[in-house]
């Protein structure tokens, strides 16, 4: 497909999962089956190898596997996708990169290198490289919430100013003076968010999400992104629904029983029930017990009955 400017990256957009047999190795069929129904739902776009990919775990056949068949499915089908070429290597990011290149994504997802910390000059020098390797494809930085170096708006403009293209950020967002800062310094970016505040980052200035909502269905997801542009007081609605559930059911995970966020992606696929989707991590990652859907989908389906009663429109 053709490079995507920022104008053209919006909405809802749906990571895959990576499906892990019980020795640890990809399930590739299943993950084939995945991409099918994700298309099928008419999702803005799909993206590879985020947290929830564990991209982290993969070497690098594995990773030019995976790419290689969602390119390959993502071009018949004419969808738009990105390729996430992040490692905790900058180097082996690079060469990922080099080669995610030739399939031709729409846009290619990064991290800053995490070891240690990068100062601002180590910031521009990195992204530089990358995106010199990159064209004319465009880059996407994701600056997760653990991430040791925190961007703020300001970072955004100092990127800019260094003749970097960056066509957007993956990010968790912020206040209302937060949006207000984005708007003044990266006024071109396109800005994505997580899927649970989509409906208020979308009334506030973002732009969309590589969205965890997706994680448990990407066909309604789609609709209430849908929905955001027709109708938000409708969007708000739902939108404080699924915080309820997020909050009462989904977080606790992550801070009470200390499970890691890309076990929690899964686990919310599990409960959404679109996909044939076990919640097993690579080693050493552990994830939620299967045990405990159940219970979660039955909350689940009394607080947001929409997610199981999904009709195409």
């Amino acid at each position: 497909m053709q490079p995507l400017n920022a104008k053209q990256i919006v909405g809802n957009w749906t990571t895959i999962l990576l499906p892990v047999n019980e020795d640890d190795s990809i399930d590739y069929l299943l993950l084939e089956e995945q991409i099918d129904s994700i298309i099928a739902f008419g999702v803005n776009g799909i993206c590879s190898n985020g947290t929830a990919a564990e991209f982290y775990s993969q070497s690098e056949e594995e990773f030019d596997r995976i790419n290689e068949l969602l390119a390959a499915k993502c071009n018949a089908a004419g969808i738009p996708f990105q390729i996430g070429c992040s490692h905790m290597s900058p180097e082996i990011s690079l060469e990922r990169l080099r080669r995610a290149v030739d399939l031709h994504p729409g846009a290619i997802q990064v991290i800053l290198p995490d070891w240690f910390a990068p100062s601002t000059k180590e910031i521009i020098k990195f992204l530089k490289k990358m995106a010199t390797a990159a064209d004319p494809v465009r880059l996407v930085l994701y600056n997760p919430p653990h991430a040791k170096v925190q961007l703020q708006p300001k970072d955004f403009a100092l990127i800019k100013d260094a003749g970097i293209p960056l066509a957007g950020g993956k990010m968790a967002g912020g206040d209302r003076a937060w949006y207000k800062r984005m708007k003044e310094y990266a006024s071109r970016l396109s800005v994505f968010i997580p899927g649970h505040r989509l409906a208020t980052g979308i009334s506030l200035g973002a732009h969309g999400a590589y969205s965890n909502i997706a994680c448990l269905h990407p066909g309604v997801a789609q609709q209430w992104y849908q929905q955001m542009k027709t109708d938000l007081k409708m969007a708000l609605e739902l939108r404080d629904r699924i915080q309820t559930f997020m909050r009462s059911y989904i977080l606790p995970y992550i801070t009470d029983k200390k499970y890691s966020n890309q076990a929690v992606d899964k686990f919310m696929a599990a409960v959404g029930g679109w996909t044939v989707l076990s919640t097993r991590l690579r080693w050493p990652y552990s994830g939620v017990d299967i045990a405990e859907v159940n219970s979660v989908r039955n909350a689940c389906q009394n607080l947001l009955p929409e997610f199981f009663n999904y009709k195409s429109i």
